[in-house]
């Protein structure tokens, strides 16, 4: 019996998947309709990803009237499109904590709800997973669905077609939807379409060709041969199956469909649950990014990852600063050393905004490329360009490098190959959480040959590393930066080119130094001052190069002290390992009564929350930083320099 909700909003009626069960198709389509208005509100006071959750609505209600989660497996890839999937699965009282400490995750997270299958930050994973599931599944003798969702852009990456791959060899039961939301793979989308997908799913059609299938290996050779031609051209005449690439990859392909029709969606997902085995089936949908809100259509890239907005305008709400943030200052860098550099070019692998590179590729049309979600053929694609002469920069994620890492090793620092890397979003980076936090590029860079990394503490110095980058010739460089605002410096109006491995002293103190690497200067600095007030005065360096190291400089800190503090925004096995690694190769620890103390990230993934936060947690603001040198001082009966007292 189904549920009359007519006077009721049927959002407040939906605590789970299982109150969709009893729902009208049209009650179906009015959950659509306050579905997305829902998601706008609370995006628009949280931040975070929307038009790709605005596009799947409609898929997202039919998944869970038709398929039975958590017992059926609903595998989103990203998660960036997973916020209606939140909210039906009795999320939707805590949304408005979304991406905020000790809130709603903006990625899945299994440990988060039962609902979340499989946990994802980065892309391309979906179909991976589920087909390890469904090979589980088979194994254990269960009998649960499998549906893995990807989107086209997802599906640039290698990691998809490797699945799709091994689904088609292996042969198993599982349904892949891909969410076809851009660059429309075929076009042939409407109620044709719809009806045929339909068709061709059903139970009758699939029961005859089945029984045909079985038929043919009872005729002649000859006979069987027409035969299967026959069922070719039949499915050729439906859909075009055999022009698709996935169905010559082993996929029984059906589509593509209307993603914003509930009706035809529940039909055909309910056909391909009840219906007779097909193996690995993949569904091609085709939706709106951002469908419903107007905005979004204006901008799909702005509205892709959004911070707080008004609903009404559209515009972005955010605290007023100064200071520009350091993508911006890499974005202006570039463009003016590409005015009089006509080798530099510049790749993104699908993040040209969140990078910086829209106004290169406004600029510089011609040298600009985005390869799409591909980070180990924007590493390859970038050696190659430098072997022959040209000066790529690839700006990407301290995080999506690291999908690329054999690429790095193999193909540019074994051949030793000038391939200008510049890392945003080094460090913490906040709401996004533990999945996209570049806390381990020193760590796995560090340990490479031919390398020069750089960490500037500030917007000029960040300057200075890509006029440094640009100019550097002799291998493969690498500059890492944080998310978000720069320190509020000036800048210099002529660019400087630093020394190779050369670090620079701030501040000239008596028992205690720190050498810091990277933007924790800022708090080092205020920590100073502090303790200028109980009568310490700290020598301060700052490292700028964490390969190679300027040992002069780290030789000079570690003799002239009692104390030595490294600090950096990076896990254990960075650039603190790396110094240490260099004193006990000069023979020097043991030997010195010294005590070098390491500051780095806790070894631990860290939640999502603001990255002062996160720093916070991590004692690795001014405050915690204090803190540790203050226990030091205790501990040691450090005194106080006495004769350098200030006030």
């Amino acid at each position: 019996m189904k549920k009359d909700l007519s006077k009721d909003k049927i959002l407040d009626t939906i605590n789970s998947p299982k109150e969709l069960k009893g729902l009208t198709i049209e009650q179906l389509e009015s959950l659509s309709r306050e579905l997305r208005s829902e998601l706008v509100d609370v995006v628009s006071r949280t931040g975070g990803h929307l038009g790709a959750g605005l596009g799947v609505i409609e898929l997202t209600v039919a998944l869970h009237y038709v398929f039975d989660a958590p017992n059926d497996k609903i595998i989103w890839d990203v998660g960036h499109q997973a916020y209606p999937h939140k909210i039906l699965t009795g999320r939707r009282d805590k949304m408005s904590t979304l991406r905020q400490k000790g809130g709603v995750s903006g990625f899945l997270k299994r440990t988060e709800s039962e609902y979340d299958s499989f946990g994802a930050g980065h892309s391309s994973t979906s179909i991976s997973s589920a087909l390890g599931m469904a090979v589980a599944r088979d194994k254990l003798n269960k009998e649960n669905q499998i549906v893995a969702v990807i989107g086209d852009g997802a599906m640039s990456a290698g990691m998809a077609y490797e699945g799709i791959n091994n689904a088609g060899i292996i042969n198993t039961d599982m349904i892949i939807i891909l969410n076809d939301n851009d660059m429309s793979i075929a076009p042939a989308v409407g109620a044709l379409s719809n009806y045929l997908s339909n068709v061709v799913s059903s139970r009758p059609f699939n029961t005859v060709r089945e029984i045909a299938k079985q038929m043919i290996d009872f005729f002649p050779k000859e006979i069987s041969q027409t035969a299967k031609r026959a069922e070719g051209i039949a499915r050729n005449i439906l859909n075009k199956y055999e022009s698709t690439i996935f169905s010559k990859m082993g996929m029984f392909y059906l589509g593509p469909i209307d993603g914003h029709d509930v009706n035809s969606l529940v039909k055909i997902l309910k056909n391909l649950k009840e219906g007779p085995s097909h193996g690995p089936v993949l569904l091609h949908v085709v939706t709106e990014k951002g469908k419903g809100h107007p905005f979004s259509k204006l901008s799909e890239e702005k509205y892709h990852a959004v911070s707080k907005f008004s609903v009404v305008t559209g515009d972005t709400i955010k605290p007023t600063s100064n200071a520009p943030n350091y993508t911006t200052i890499f974005s202006d860098t570039l463009c003016k050393l590409a005015e009089s550099d006509e080798k530099i070019v510049a790749i993104t692998a699908a993040m040209p905004s969140g990078t910086g590179l829209n106004n290169f590729k406004k600029n510089f049309r011609d040298r600009f490329f985005d390869v799409g979600i591909a980070e180990q053929h924007a590493v390859t694609f970038a050696a190659g360009m430098a072997v022959e002469g040209l000066k790529p920069f690839v700006a990407i994620y301290s995080t999506f490098l690291q999908r690329a890492y054999d690429q790095v090793i193999h193909d540019v620092v074994i051949q030793n190959l000038p391939v200008k890397f510049m890392m945003d979003r080094a460090g913490l980076v906040g709401a996004d959480g533990a999945t996209h936090a570049g806390s381990f590029d020193l760590a796995y860079l560090l340990c490479l040959p031919n390398v020069v990394v750089m960490a500037p503490s500030d917007e000029n110095e960040l300057t200075k590393m890509i006029f440094t980058a640009s100019n550097y010739e002799l291998g493969p460089i690498f500059c890492r930066y944080p998310r978000g605002e720069a320190v509020g410096v000036k800048i210099d109006k002529k660019l400087i080119n630093l020394e190779i491995g050369k670090g620079r002293l701030l501040n000239q103190g008596v028992n205690i130094a720190v050498l810091s690497l990277g933007t924790r200067l800022e708090d080092i600095l205020v920590v100073n001052e502090t303790l200028k007030n109980d009568g310490y005065n700290i020598t301060i360096a700052d490292a700028r190069f964490a390969k190679p190291i300027d040992e002069e400089l780290l030789k000079k800190l570690f003799l002239d002290h009692q104390v030595l503090f490294i600090v950096e925004e990076g896990s254990a096995g960075g650039f603190s390992s790396h110094c240490l690694n260099y004193l006990s190769a000069q023979d020097l620890l043991g030997k010195e009564s010294k005590l070098v103390k390491c500051i780095t990230l806790p070894d631990k993934f860290q939640d999502h929350a603001s990255q002062q936060e996160q720093l916070n947690e991590a004692k690795l603001d001014s405050e915690g930083i204090l803190n540790q040198i203050k226990v030091v001082i205790e501990k040691l009966k450090i005194n106080p320099d006495l004769e350098k007292k200030i006030g």
